[in-house]
This record gives structure tokens, sequence and C-alpha cells, in this order.
């Protein structure tokens, strides 16, 4: 009865509290520390078996970490290291953070050789770097001090001092970053030449790009010349002769400076070498020849005749298109007989130069039969060379642009046309 009692009183106190007394097991000593036995023999089997992996993976694999630095101190970030083992082949990529570090577990140890690249350019690669098991020191890659160690062993090398190494890798440096930006106007450059080619040309637009190049690379003397050269030729389209006048003017400007950089090259540009000697010479003469084109637009005679003389010696090869061009200065400036002289003089240099350009003959002829006189029976009397200049013309060009004008010209002279269907009195003009 008491034992019931008891059993109904706790039966009562569990539904009236969550709480749950003690409980009593039955079972004996012996079994409770079997089982204590057999869990904490589980258990070191369990920590038994983490560590063999844990030493399996030691004995497999090596960690490799850093931090990559470009020659300023800065982080070099989203870059690619590619660490490549000597002894397999087998390589590794992994990749900088925004602060420059890397990290990987991964590596199995042996010798690598270790390429760090950005933007598909390598900035160093260094060979037989160690990897062993486990944790490796830091492997930073800092560029800076690579560089100081290369510019001392380069400096005792060469016999020469750190200084001037640094220099010259600067130098180095600056035109390998120049020859990139070249890279990038002659692109530019291909669309200028299919703007000119357009019909008709674009010479506006053509300007445009000129410009913005000449101010990207304002040392390179053929932008200035190509910049000049499409300001003369659009000036020649403009109906407005202020317009025309401005164009001409940006032309000889252009054009000057080029000359200029031609003939004083900036400090640090390319030694001119004897094999491209004349192909400078040739540069030189034809900026000097639009020089002269832009001077005499300008009525600046005396300075275009000094560009179409210049342009001559230069290149005495092409002299005869040189002095052709200051012959035509010449005939459309002259205002008197000395001007009409100078004139025939400079197409007389132009056929020693080129004895087969008919055009010198034509106008040799034109300029001298203005230094005419006559008679008082109104007979002319031409200087000496005249009639010979327009008969040579008639030779080389019978059908010529100017094959009639040439033959008035005999006509009025009185002289007799030769043509390769015979000798026949040309008819005066009336």
């Amino acid at each position: 009865m008491r034992e019931l009692l008891i059993r109904f009183h706790m039966l009562k106190w569990r539904r009236l509290s969550k709480f749950r007394p003690p409980y009593f097991s039955t079972r004996g000593p012996t079994e409770v520390f079997m089982k204590k036995a057999i869990l904490s023999a589980i258990l070191a089997a369990g920590l038994v078996s983490i560590g063999a992996a844990s030493g399996l993976a030691q004995s497999t694999f090596g960690t490799v970490h850093g931090v990559c630095k470009d020659a300023q101190g800065t982080p070099i970030t989203d870059a690619q290291i590619v660490w490549q083992n000597q002894d397999n082949g087998r390589t590794y990529k992994l990749k900088t953070d925004k602060k420059g570090s890397f990290f990987s577990l991964g590596l199995e140890p042996g010798k690598y050789t270790v390429t760090l690249s950005k933007d598909g350019k390598v900035l160093d690669t260094q060979k037989n770097v160690a990897i062993d098991l486990g944790d490796n020191p830091a492997y930073d890659i800092d560029l800076k001090a690579a560089q100081e160690q290369s510019i001392q062993q380069a400096a005792k090398q060469q016999g020469v001092s750190a200084e001037q190494i640094k220099q010259q890798q600067e130098q180095q440096a600056k035109a390998e970053q120049y020859n990139e930006k070249i890279k990038d106007v002659n692109g530019k450059l291909t669309q200028v030449n299919e703007m000119l080619k357009a019909q008709p040309p674009q010479y506006d637009q053509a300007i445009a790009s000129l410009t913005e190049i000449a101010q990207a690379v304002p040392n390179e003397d053929v932008i200035w010349y190509r910049l000049g050269s499409a300001y003369l030729d659009s000036a020649k389209t403009q109906t407005d002769a202020a317009e025309r006048t401005k164009r001409n003017t940006e032309a000889y400007n252009d054009l000057q400076k080029a000359v200029e950089l031609r003939k004083n090259p900036p400090q640090g540009t390319a030694t001119k070498t004897p094999a491209n000697q004349a192909q400078d010479a040739q540069k030189l003469a034809a900026y000097y020849d639009n020089l002269g084109a832009a001077a005499a637009r300008l009525n600046k005679v005396d300075e275009a005749m000094n560009d179409y003389k210049q342009a001559a010696q230069i290149n005495p090869a092409n002299a005869g298109s040189y002095y052709f061009n200051l012959g035509a200065i010449l005939t459309n400036t002259a205002t008197d007989a000395n001007g009409k002289k100078a004139a025939a003089e400079a197409f007389d240099k132009a056929i020693q130069a080129d004895p087969t350009k008919a055009d010198a003959y034509y106008w040799k002829g034109s300029n001298l039969i203005a230094l005419s006189t006559s008679d008082s029976s109104g007979k002319l009397s031409a200087p000496e060379g005249t009639a010979e200049a327009f008969q040579k013309y008639l030779d080389l060009q019978p059908s010529g642009p100017h094959a009639e004008e040439a033959k008035q010209m005999l006509a009025a002279l009185n002289q007799t046309v030769e043509s390769s269907y015979g000798t026949k009195k040309a008819t005066k003009k009336k």
C-alpha cells in the first residue's frame, strides 16, 4: 500500500512539473563500465584515423603563399602565378587578390618554375623554387627588390655603375611604352588613309584624327607632315578666301614643325643609320617641297624658293620635280622681267635634272617669250632658246595639253613646226 502511494504521488508530480527526477539505473556497474570502455575505444580509433589522414595530407602536399608587388611597391592585383613542376611538368595556376596575395595548399613537393604575369605580359620568372611538405616560407615577389638585384648584377658584369644601368633600363621601359603607343597610332593612321582615299576626300575628319594623333605623339615628324599636307590639300577645296588662308597657314606651321623635328630629332629618338639615310633624305625633301607650296600660297616667295632649292639639294634624284615646282611659283608671282627670267632659269634646271619633262620646256618657252621685244614692223625678237623650248615640247608630246599653244607661239615667232608627220610652215595667228 505504501509503495502504491509513492508511485501515485510521483506520477502526479510529473504531470504538474516539466522537471524530471533523476533516473536510477537498475543495471549493474559492470555493464556500465563495459559500455564506457567500448565508447572510449571507438573515440580513440576515430582520433587515430583522423591523425592518420592528417599525416597522409602532410606527406603528400605543400602549402604556398605570398604577396606580389610591382617596382613601385604597389600590390599587383588580379595577376596570374603559374607554378610548373620541373620534374613532371604539372602546372598550378593561382591568382592574386585585391591585396596582391595568393595562397594554395595543394602543391606536391618538388622544384618549380614560377611565372608572374598580368594582362598577358610576363612580369617575373624564377626557376628552382623548392616546395617541401606542409607549410613553406612565404614566397613574396617584389619586383622592386628584384630590379635592384638585377641592376647590381648587370653593373658588375658590364663594369659600370648601378645608376647607369638603371638609366638604361628606364630608357628601355619608356621605349617599350612608346612602341605600344605607336601601335595604336598606326591603327588610327590606317583609318586616316581611308578618309583621304574617299571620294570626295574626307579632309575635315582626317585633320581631326591627325590633330589628335599629333597631341599623343608630338615628336613624330611624319604626323606633322601628314597633318600639314591634309590642310594644304583641303585649302584648295575651299571657296571662302579667309578659310583658304587659314588652312594654308595651318599647313605652313605644321610643315615647318615637321622639318624641324626631322632635322633635329628630340633626345632619345632613334639614330639614323646608313641603311636608311637615303629614305630619310627623300622624306625631308618631300617636307621641304610641301613647305614651299604652303609658303608660296601665303606669298612668302623668297622662302618658297629656298624650300624648293633645299629639296633639290637634299634629294637630287627628284630635283626635276622640285625645280619645276619652283618655276611654277615664280611664273605665278612674277611681276617684271626679272621674275620671268628667274622662272625660266628654274625650268631650265628642271630640264637639266630630267630632260624628258615636257611641261618644263613649254613653261620655259612661255616665260622667255614674255621677255620678247619687237621692231618697228612688229616682228618679235625672242630670247635665245625660246623657239627651241616650244619645239622640244612638241617633240616629246605632239598631242599634249599645250600642243596648240606651242604651235601658236612658234607661228608668232615665224618658225617652222616640226612633227613626226614632216615639216610644215606654222600658220601665223591673225
